[in-house]
């Protein structure tokens, strides 16, 4: 909100110090008229996103706030300023013929509100776009005095035939007005708004693939078209095939030809629908959101975000597909799959089957296998005093693991008592150091000879 209460107290500011030009050229008009203007820049810094507004373009259109049928070259956020253009013919001078897309706004009509809207339109295109100062005259003051400006939507015709009021008094010739003049008589049943519109559609050098409109400017647009129908029918066909209309805050009629016309509404817009058609439906209702498109405040409808997804079509607001749970896709699977691999399944079901019914034939053995592992012998042991050659002890066998139970059960029954029979223990032989062995003699005896003792322990 500070923002925007920043844009408009520079604006206001900025206009204060043209004040004395402009009292000096139309002194009644503009002394009348400021009030008038300065509350209406109030009101468009409620309805309209001012911020989007850099303190330089704010500026530099305060001078020309309620300038009716203004045109400016509005771009996207963040690339040059806007550029303001008096007539038809500057505009195409400043490269209007580049440009494709036209806004105009409504409620107070001042130019701070148009460019805003304007600069929302070009953020969801990414594009310049036109825009069109709907202005506030003496005009405007009578017919708000009358309730036109609570009903433009059925009172808009008053609102057109009081423009001669400001004919009279004298204001800036802007925008289309020169062809006002060269019409017949000077008469007109349309504000120089409409007719600034209706001559950028009518020009063949512009071509416009989007229109768009926000409050009292949707009837704006709609007076223009009318006109256009009335005036160039075939450029109007050749419009309605290319030109989309979007219009925000009320629903307008505009001509047959038109196809592609999207009526957004909010849901909590008494305002809009007040002035709205009932017999034409709404294609857009935004819950919970009101007449405004300032983002600073609750409730306001959010044009750029909106505009885009309008633009990228029905694929682009349909909600993602919720994704499909594990078994569905799992049984999409088995179902997709080909007839030929379940059968290998199916035999080896049957394969098990004849197994379970049956039984394993036990596998045979050979007994010399099993014997050949307790044939392993030992090496000779040492014998435990260095004396004369002895007969060598009897050979003793490694211990052998006893088969396993699985193993056992293979084994045939004769194979397996002659595994499971351990050997009979032979005889321990007499301890040669002992005194009655035999050889203790003889030991001792050369022991005697070569002089050699056993050595004693030492206490």
């Amino acid at each position: 909100m500070f923002e925007t209460a920043f844009a408009l107290g520079l604006t206001q500011f900025a206009r204060s110090l043209s004040l004395p030009e402009r009292v000096r050229h139309r002194t009644a008009r503009n002394a009348a008229l400021e009030p008038w203007r300065l509350r209406n820049t109030g009101v468009d810094a409620l309805y309209y996103d001012v911020k989007a507004l850099t303190a330089d373009e704010t500026f530099y259109i305060s001078d020309s706030l309620a300038s009716e049928g203004l045109i400016m070259i509005v771009p996207p956020s963040g690339g040059p300023m806007l550029t303001l253009c008096d007539s038809v013919e500057e505009y195409r001078l400043r490269g209007g013929e580049k440009v494709h897309a036209l806004a105009v706004a409504g409620m107070g009509g001042s130019a701070i509100g148009a460019a805003a809207f304007a600069r929302n339109v070009a953020n969801a295109i990414g594009e310049p776009v036109a825009a069109v100062v709907s202005g506030y005259g003496l005009g405007d003051i009578v017919n708000e005095a009358i309730g036109g400006a609570f009903l433009f939507g059925w009172l808009g015709h008053i609102r057109s035939n009081l423009e001669s009021i400001d004919d009279m008094v004298g204001r800036p010739k802007l925008g289309a007005y020169g062809k006002r003049e060269a019409e017949a008589d000077g008469k007109t049943s349309r504000g120089l708004d409409a007719d600034t519109v209706a001559s950028l559609l009518a020009d063949p050098t512009f071509s416009f693939s989007l229109i768009a409109g926000h409050s009292r400017g949707n009837r704006v647009i709609a007076d223009a078209l009318h006109a256009l129908k009335a005036s160039d029918p075939a450029r109007l066909e050749i419009l309605a095939n290319t030109a989309r209309i979007v219009t925000f805050g009320g629903r307008i009629k505009m001509p047959d030809a038109f196809a592609e016309i999207t009526d957004v509404v909010g849901e909590l817009d008494w305002f809009g629908e007040l002035n709205s058609r009932p017999k034409i439906a709404t294609d857009i209702r935004v819950p919970f959101c009101g007449h405004s498109t300032n983002t600073d405040l609750p409730g306001a409808i959010k044009v750029t975000k909106i505009l885009t997804e309008v633009l990228a079509g029905p694929a682009a607001q349909a909600p993602a597909p919720e994704p499909e749970p594990v078994e569905t896709v799992a049984a999409d699977i088995v179902e997709a799959m080909p007839p030929f691999i379940a059968e290998p399944a199916e035999a080896i079901e049957s394969m098990a089957a004849e197994m379970v019914e049956t039984p394993a034939t036990p596998v045979e053995e050979p007994a010399a296998a099993v014997l050949e592992a307790p044939s392993a012998v030992a090496e000779p042991a040492e014998p435990a005093v260095e004396v004369a050659a002895e007969p060598d002890p009897a050979p003793v066998l490694d211990q052998v693991d006893p088969p396993s139970t699985l193993a056992m059960a293979k084994l045939e029954p004769e194979t397996a008592a002659m595994a499971t029979t351990a050997p009979e223990p032979s005889e321990p032989e007499p301890d040669a150091t002992k005194p009655d062995h035999p050889a203790a003699g003889a030991a001792r005896k050369m022991s005697a000879k070569t002089g050699l003792r056993k050595p004693r322990a030492r206490r």
